[in-house]
């Protein structure tokens, strides 16, 4: 087939539905996510074709805009099969490349890992992927004594094998990961801070409320930081801006807080798939309190299938309060938002309404954020003047909100706050002080 060169940077879009009008937005921002010129998009409501997910007649339609304009990659919204990958990949012009939904996102996300734990992650994720496309290569093979049968290429078993055992290594080495960042999260804790996680679908602002709210100063080793360039995190237009966990100082006037950034959910996303990115919600997962930012702006029923969705992912294994983040209420008026709010109100009970991009109410979610947190306890400590007596008064200024200090000739009393653990060790090194 003739027709325009091919561009490996320009992609047509294809989404099938068995009813109603398809959406291409999301999965035309995650191919511009990827680097590609979305320069055509081909929709088609019908039942799925075994062979080729689309009809015939939509596949010659393809082949006709693919080679007319040049595209050399084509992105289907819906999943493929290898049969159907196959059969698509001789339909096209030579040379196009095929992507489905998940492996575009696996794309973007090789693309986005930049820390070891991050590049596990999606190592796991590809294998995970390639495994049944593996087994079916052996079965199919096996079943019709043809190698390379359907064009999937020559089988081997021993691959098969290889990828389960890559499996089990990176699982092993995520988990020892998982284990020094949660001796990590205990040791902040035991150092009087409270840990706050932000949650939510990808692009709804989480990125920009980040570096509202933080303080310029960054936490943790390396590994455990996003490598901005800037000093808070990240924030763009785009999908999967973060992929790796951000943490920074979230500056309150009662309490010591660490805020902690996660990749972002996405729709449709396969079990498989959500399972290789676990460890990454792990911050979540443990946190103190969980911010779930929601885009304002997008129509009630988006909003309340992404609430459900994020429900049933954090709620698995999360016990800490949830706080619904109304962000982006610059793009809306009062009464679009008043109506959200009531429509959405059993999902998001008392959402605090911001617009992370202009500033709007934050002191109000700080002021929620403080009340939601763990009850602080509040501590009266008396010292002897000693020589040791002001390194623990230091120790307490920089692990608890310090409310007052008196000097005297003998004594020095020290009234503060804190988390139950900072109190209690508190107690004990002016035990050690008065022993002395």
């Amino acid at each position: 087939m003739t027709g325009a060169q091919l561009s490996p940077d320009r992609a047509v879009v294809v989404k099938r539905v068995d009813e109603g009008t398809a959406e291409t937005t999301e999965i035309s921002g995650l191919a511009e996510a990827a680097g590609y010129a979305v320069v055509d998009v081909l929709t088609q409501t019908r039942s799925a074709d075994p062979a080729l997910q689309i009809g015939e007649g939509k596949v010659e339609e393809l082949a006709s805009v693919v080679s007319r304009i040049g595209a050399g990659t084509v992105v289907f919204d819906n999943r493929l099969g290898p049969y159907q990958t196959y059969n698509l990949g001789t339909r096209l012009p030579d040379g196009v490349e095929l992507l489905d939904r998940f492996t575009l996102i696996l794309e973007i996300f090789g693309q986005r890992a930049q820390t070891r734990k991050a590049q596990l992650q999606v190592e796991l994720a590809e294998l995970r992927y390639e495994l049944p496309r593996a087994e079916a290569k052996v079965s199919l093979a096996k079943r019709d004594e043809r190698p390379g049968f359907m064009g999937l290429g020559e089988y081997d078993e021993s691959r098969e094998q290889d990828i389960k055992a890559r499996i089990s290594r990176i699982r092993d080495e995520l988990d020892r990961i998982e284990k020094t960042e949660d001796e990590r999260r205990a040791e902040r804790r035991r150092s009087g801070f409270d840990l706050v996680a932000l949650a939510g679908y990808t692009n709804a602002g989480k990125s920009t409320l980040m570096q509202a709210l933080a303080a310029d100063l960054e936490v943790g080793e390396n590994e455990d930081l996003h490598p901005d360039l800037d000093p808070t995190a990240e924030q763009a237009d785009k999908l999967f801006t973060t992929l790796g966990t951000t943490t920074r100082r979230l500056e309150l006037e009662r309490r010591q807080v660490l805020l902690t950034d996660t990749v972002g959910f996405i729709s449709d996303l396969p079990h498989w798939l959500v399972e290789s990115f676990k460890s990454t919600l792990s911050s979540v997962y443990h946190a103190d309190l969980v911010l779930l930012v929601v885009d304002a702006a997008e129509p009630i029923d988006d909003i309340r299938e992404k609430l459900v969705t994020s429900h049933d992912t954090l709620y698995e294994r999360n016990e800490a309060p949830i706080v619904t983040v109304l962000n982006k209420i610059d793009q809306v008026d009062d009464a679009e938002l008043a109506e959200k709010r009531d429509a959405l109100a059993a999902l998001a009970p008392d959402p605090v309404a911001i617009s992370a991009s202009e500033g709007e109410n934050l002191d109000a979610l700080r002021e929620r954020i403080d009340a939601e947190l763990p009850d602080r306890q509040r501590e009266r400590l008396v010292l002897p003047m000693t020589e040791e007596t002001m390194s623990v008064v230091s120790w307490v200024h920089d692990h608890a909100h310090v409310e007052d200090v008196e000097y005297g000739d003998e004594e020095v009393v020290i009234d503060f706050e804190a988390r139950p653990t900072i109190v209690e060790k508190s107690r004990s090194k002016a035990s050690e002080i008065v022993r002395a």
